[in-house]
């Protein structure tokens, strides 16, 4: 293909950037980013730096303000602290990481390295800080004169999210005949509102490619667009729907969207980077509970108190205890030596997770102080770890010897690298050498056939081995940590969980209890105003493109607030009464006008409503990296839709995952499988995901970033991925498509876009593998069949590259 990358650069370029321009959506600084400061930057901010650098300091030193973001950015004596988007050319960067003698702060004691990488990323990131709409928040609580941190009864009766979920009736329409459903009725009510009408119906092909992609992450065949464009029945988009639920592919699509919210990664990220050989196992669990149609209720019981719950049998037993996996498999720093530390920074972890994925709320920002938005005190903080706490964690890394693996015996790395050592060793030194050529030599081996094309599943047999969480054998209460230093332990605070006034009281923990079980029960009980409206919310955002609340991990003051809140309620209701069935809630939705809308643009309806919070069209929205790729095998046939038993991490060594240890885009790239199954290593992500905003394996991700930048275009064009299966399109349209050109462009814009050629788009892409064929270095020293594929391949990976192929209508 080397003729062909320089023959069609200059058309592919402008395909490329054609799509760039017309599919750019860059998300706004999000909520997450304002937690990623509550949580990681204004803690060390005020323990290090406001003695000497704060409005309340009794001396300000060197003339520099560290206590808002408008003093960092004026800065001191010495110039700007930060300078927002580049941490290289910020002092306060400079300070914290002691690279300069004469500037090192705090001035005692260096911060870790963690720390430090936290501050750069936030300073990357823009130097967020909470704005307008915190700062809202704050002057109501204070408007009476009192203290914010003593107000939280008032906060708990005005937040919304907090307050019972209501039961409104459908409002009155002017355009009734539009309204299938209820949904569609408070949608068109808000449009009529502002004096707006819906879009037209999604002409069929588009609302195919559309329901297609939404339900199982995957283009519809030509096989299925031939068969939906004959079925002229006025319930013909309503069998889509119920063959698309019913396809075993749809747990792998919506089990994903979890495996976002759930952190999920099969490395423990961090300091230390090491292997989870079993985190798989929880994936697995996760897709199936989508495909069964898991009660929404009981797949968050599992979830957090699967192994206390009963079971019909062995199988179920084992399947329950997977499900804590959730509370397992994220970031740990196995480079920390305090015992207690580790321990308190894994239930933080948790804490975070269970609040912003299942409530939506940013509990852990109250583990060092009360919480400076919601009303959540330090102390409903520790009564909720206390119930971690008491439950004993199993990663594959024994986390009581710090850094160091669960024992490996040597004969399984002789195994898995074929090495053989000459003697047994005698000395522990002589065992760790024979350790170390053990590893190099199976190191030689992560870039063997093993890896090779057509890997399905692992060397190493699956063990009966799982990630997860059991109760220790003696629960109890913890103290408060003020300002979360575990040398500084407070007040001991019974186990229990957030003040929630409409939830009433909530019973007590038994003294021989974790609290887990009554931790899941509190969760999904049908009265607790949050988690079905967080769920209802994320079902609705994936099928949309935002949510009702835009800012779907958090429902808190510094959120959003939901555009349709009758309608999230409405949601919420019938969510609950319908036996907390995310199927059942997809599938309305789905078969709404709303959803059916097209996408056309109106500039009239954008004047006044630029953000579409109305919905008055559906939202382009681009595919996901997952999707992208898997579209790709789609097209190009070599798709493997049987899922592989287990994961590559079976066959890693227990070593860390660093660069330079073993290249994963390397290793992947010959793996044909969906990508919901490629292993998720944090800090070492494939370059077919992370050059589409993969989901950050580090933190709960409700909502990915959508970016549009150059080296997305750059993908498309020059990796071997793209030009591999652009080729093997190519053949696949040359050996399947009737003997004429006519029929094969057909079938490449079916197999890429999901709709046959236009009879414009048809000339023109003959005319342009004709004149590729022209072209003498196109055909210098080749067959003439081996040139028309290349001809044919060029098409095909500038279909590929185009925005539609990558983005939804």
């Amino acid at each position: 293909m080397r003729y062909a990358n320089r023959s069609i650069c200059a058309g592919l370029c402008v395909m490329v950037v054609l799509g760039v321009c017309s599919g750019a959506r860059a998300e706004s600084a999000s909520s997450a980013d304002l937690e990623f400061f509550e949580k990681k930057i204004r803690p060390v901010l005020a323990e290090q730096c406001y003695k000497c650098h704060s409005a309340s300091a009794r001396k300000l030193k060197a003339g520099l303000l560290l206590d808002s973001r408008e003093g960092m950015l004026k800065g001191g004596e010495t110039g700007a602290a930060v300078v927002a988007g580049k941490p290289n050319q910020s002092l306060l960067i400079k300070a914290i990481g002691w690279s300069d003698k004469d500037l090192q702060m705090p001035p005692k004691e260096q911060l870790s390295k963690e720390v430090v990488a936290d501050f750069e990323r936030w300073v990357a990131a823009g130097a967020v800080w909470p704005g307008e709409q915190a700062k809202v928040a704050v002057a109501t609580t204070q408007a009476s004169g009192a203290n914010y941190a003593a107000n939280y009864d008032h906060l708990r009766k005005e937040l919304w999210s907090w307050q019972a979920v209501s039961n409104p009736p459908a409002p009155d329409v002017k355009n009734a005949s539009w309204a299938k459903d209820d949904i569609d009725r408070f949608i068109l009510a808000k449009l009529e509102e502002k004096g707006l009408e819906p879009s037209a119906r999604a002409d069929k092909l588009a609302l195919l490619r559309r329901a297609t992609y939404d339900l199982t992450g995957l283009p519809p065949s030509p096989d299925e667009i031939d068969s939906y464009l004959r079925d002229q029945s006025p319930d013909a988009f309503t069998k889509v729907v119920d063959r698309l639920l019913d396809s075993p592919r749809f747990g792998e699509r919506w089990g994903r969207h979890w495996l976002d919210v759930a952190r999920y990664a099969e490395s423990s990220g961090m300091s230390r980077n090491y292997v989870y050989f079993y985190a798989w196992r929880y994936r697995d669990y996760v897709i199936d509970s989508f495909n069964k149609d898991k009660p929404y209720n009981r797949f968050v019981r599992e979830q957090i108190a699967g192994d206390l719950l009963p079971a019909a049998d062995a199988a179920a037993r084992d399947q329950l205890a997977v499900a804590t996996g959730f509370l397992a498999v994220g970031p740990r720093d196995f480079n920390e030596r305090n015992p207690r530390q580790f321990q308190m920074n894994c239930v933080d972890e948790q804490i975070d997770t269970v609040g912003r994925a299942i409530l939506g709320t940013t509990i852990a920002c109250a583990r060092c102080h009360d919480h400076k938005f919601d009303p959540i005190p330090t102390a409903e903080y520790y009564s909720l770890a206390g119930i971690f706490a008491s439950s004993d964690e199993f990663t594959g890394i024994d986390r009581r010897r710090g850094a160091r693996l669960d024992p490996y015996s040597d004969d399984h790395l002789i195994k898995l690298s074929g090495y053989t050592p000459d003697a047994t060793p005698k000395k522990e030194a002589d065992a760790d050498e024979m350790r170390a050529q053990a590893r190099r030599a199976y190191t030689k081996m992560i870039t063997s056939a093993k890896f090779g094309q057509g890997y399905t599943q692992p060397m190493t047999p699956p063990k009966k081995v799982a990630m997860g969480v059991q109760d220790e054998s003696r629960p109890g209460d913890i103290r408060v940590l003020t300002r979360g230093e575990v040398d500084q332990p407070g007040a001991t605070v019974k186990r229990g969980f957030l003040t929630i006034p409409s939830m009433g009281n909530v019973p007590a923990i038994g003294a021989g209890e974790s609290g887990r079980l009554e931790l899941a029960i509190w969760l999904t009980r049908p009265d607790n105003p949050l988690t079905a409206r967080v769920m209802v919310n994320r079902i609705w955002q994936h099928l949309f493109g935002q949510g009702l609340v835009r800012s779907v991990d958090n429902f808190g003051m510094t959120g959003e607030k939901p555009t349709h809140p009758e309608l999230l309620d409405h949601l919420a209701k019938r969510f609950v009464s319908d036996g907390w069935s995310t199927k059942r809630m997809i599938r309305s939705i789905m078969l709404s006008s709303t959803y059916q809308q097209s996408a056309t643009f109106d500039r009239a309806k954008h004047d006044v409503d630029p953000d579409n919070k109305l919905l008055w069209r559906m939202n382009q929205r681009r595919l996901e990296a997952e999707a992208i790729r898997d579209a790709m095998l789609a097209a190009s046939g070599k798709l493997t839709t049987q899922a592989p038993i287990g994961s590559v991490a079976l066959d890693l060594p227990p070593v860390e995952v660093r660069p330079g240890r073993f290249n994963p885009s390397e290793i992947l790239a010959s793996m044909n499988f969906r990508s919901v199954y490629l292993p998720v290593f944090r800090n070492a992500v494939p370059d077919v995901l992370e050059a589409f905003d993969f989901a950050d394996p580090n933190t709960v991700s409700g909502a990915r970033d959508v970016t549009t930048v150059a080296p997305q275009a750059l993908f498309m064009l020059n990796n071997s991925f793209v030009t591999g299966h652009a080729q093997a399109m190519a053949y696949r349209v040359a050996t399947q498509a009737a003997k004429n050109d006519g029929a094969r462009v057909d079938l490449a814009y079916k197999l890429a876009l999901g709709r046959p050629a236009s009879s414009s788009e048809r000339d023109r892409a003959v005319s342009y593998v004709n004149s590729y064929l022209r072209e003498p270095a196109a055909t210098r020293g080749k067959t003439e069949e081996k040139a028309k594929v290349e001809a044919w391949a060029s098409l095909c990976q500038a279909l590929m590259a185009s925005a539609e192929f990558r983005y939804l209508n």
